[in-house]
């Protein structure tokens, strides 16, 4: 097989699945085990970056096609742009692009189509105008309460590939850059598995913003502390890293696996249980509980862009409903003058600032206890709930956008 034409056959596979079947990235890693770990690692970017800029692609294709082909044939222009835009050689892309449509059993009559319409493509192939939009389930809501600007300058970033964070356990770390709030932001990622450090646990991936989660709960050394909905574990370390006893709790059998994993590599401990918190129960209270509750996670587009294209919002009401019974629940584990927080990646009302308004009026004997983290500023707080977003900190490649909450009896 011609060299490249694997991956980027596998590339297709995953755009298709997202584009024509509506299934997430994460339901088709089959798609990739046939191809070396590098070659795997490249045609998931190569699909993610295509979806990152599917409106700027199309754009450019537009005035070449006179009609929409079929999807298959429409999605190998689209990798083949998002190659040529990054920099890969034409000769190359293009004449793989023809041979995959050639080989195609519904597709193969369209592989002249597929060369006329690349070889029109200009050198770099420049994408223009603006980013790709969010979806109008979310955008509208979120123009409404952040604005139009605030709302495109967060598909600005979304547009861009994200760095990845780690939180710190250690002193062997890879190169990168220490952002205010103490994760470290790297300069270049590559293979994560390889870099110094990994082997040694004296670091883990963790979005800059979901690292605040465990801060807001204050000091919990030595404190009798639950993870809710754990896996797969990020907080589960921080907790134990700073010295609580953590129990950690999570209905996925698979991803408490990660957990037990992930334990082992950093040389921290915790109490690992698969559950379902709604019908577990503790042998006692304790000090503090941390709920990052199942949510839409539209806080993480910038690394999941498939999100909005195998998502539709029909979900957010049970959601929202089971993060309210999860709320309830988690109280329940608390012990008096315990704290609480609540943490949800989505950057939707009704699965953040909502729920800690109806939680509230649901617990009268409730408060919010504002939390101060260093390194976040003030007007990430709003009455004492902290909220991130995605166009925070644009200049070194933005965060996730995050609900978070400390409450108190």
């Amino acid at each position: 097989m011609a060299e490249g034409l694997q991956t980027r056959q596998a590339a297709l596979a995953l755009l298709n699945g997202v584009l024509g079947e509506g299934r997430p990235l994460s339901d088709l890693d089959a798609t990739l085990s046939p191809l070396p770990p590098q070659e795997r690692a490249r045609a998931q970017r190569l699909a993610l970056q295509c979806l990152r800029q599917m409106e700027p692609i199309d754009r450019l294709l537009s005035p070449s096609l006179r009609k929409s082909p079929p999807l298959e044939v429409m999605n190998t222009l689209r990798l083949a742009v998002t190659e040529l835009h990054d920099g890969a050689a034409a000769h190359g892309v293009v004449n793989s692009a023809v041979e995959i449509t050639r080989r195609g059993k519904h597709t193969s009559r369209l592989a002249g189509l597929v060369n006329a319409v690349l070889r029109a493509v200009p050198p770099g192939a420049p994408l223009s105008g603006p980013p790709q939009r969010l979806p109008r389930w979310l955008r509208q809501p979120l123009v409404q309460r952040l604005g139009r600007d605030a709302v495109t300058a967060i598909e600005s970033v979304q547009a861009q590939t994200p760095p990845v964070d780690l939180t710190l356990h250690g002193d062997v770390l890879p190169e990168g850059r220490l952002l205010p709030t103490g994760s470290l932001r790297l300069t270049t990622a590559g293979q994560i598995s390889t870099l110094p450090g990994y082997a040694n646990g004296h670091w883990w991936v963790q979005d800059a913003a979901a690292a605040l989660a465990v801060p807001m709960l204050g000091p919990v050394r030595g404190l009798r502390v639950l993870d809710l909905c754990a896996a797969p574990g990020g907080k589960t370390l921080q907790l134990a890293a700073a010295g609580a006893q953590v129990t950690a709790l999570d209905i996925s059998g698979p991803r408490m696996a990660r957990l037990a994993e992930n334990l082992q590599r950093t040389g921290l401990q915790a109490r690992l249980i698969t559950a379902d918190a709604l019908h577990w129960q503790p042998d006692a209270p304790f000090d503090a509980v941390l709920l990052d509750a199942p949510c839409s996670a539209t806080g993480t587009i910038r690394r999941h862009p498939d999100l909005p294209f195998v998502k539709d919002g029909s979900e957010i009401t049970a959601l929202a409903t089971l993060q309210a019974q999860l709320l309830d629940r988690a109280l329940t584990f608390l012990r008096p003058g315990g704290r609480l927080v609540y943490a949800t990646c989505s950057l939707l009302a009704e699965e953040g600032e909502d729920q800690l308004a109806a939680v509230l009026a649901r617990h009268p004997d409730l408060g919010v206890l504002p939390t101060a983290i260093s390194g976040v500023p003030e007007h990430w707080f709003t009455n004492g709930a902290l909220r991130t977003r995605p166009d925070y900190w644009t200049e070194t490649g933005g965060m996730d956008g995050f609900f978070m909450v400390c409450l108190t009896r």
